[in-house]
């Protein structure tokens, strides 16, 4: 199988967004370094699965990395 091209950016939790509603999934939002202004902050749930497969939470604050990655069929020489 062929790598895929990728890139890491740091980027930092900002806050944590409570559920509106009963049933609705805790969100985080996070500030993307080296992103432009407008583009920086990307919001998903706060579910992430750690290395003993047991489900954990992000907290404001917490230092992360955001990887973007891509097939070499999705990509063109710069």
């Amino acid at each position: 199988m062929t790598e895929k091209a990728s890139a890491t950016l740091p980027a930092t939790v900002e806050k944590v967004i409570k559920a509106p509603y009963d049933g609705a999934p805790e969100k985080v939002q996070i500030a993307v370094e080296g992103a432009d202004h407008l583009y920086r902050e990307l919001r998903m749930e706060n579910k992430l699965v750690d290395e003993n497969g047991e489900r954990v939470r992000l907290k404001p604050g917490a230092e992360v990395e955001v990887t973007i990655a891509a097939d070499p069929e999705a990509t063109t020489s710069s």
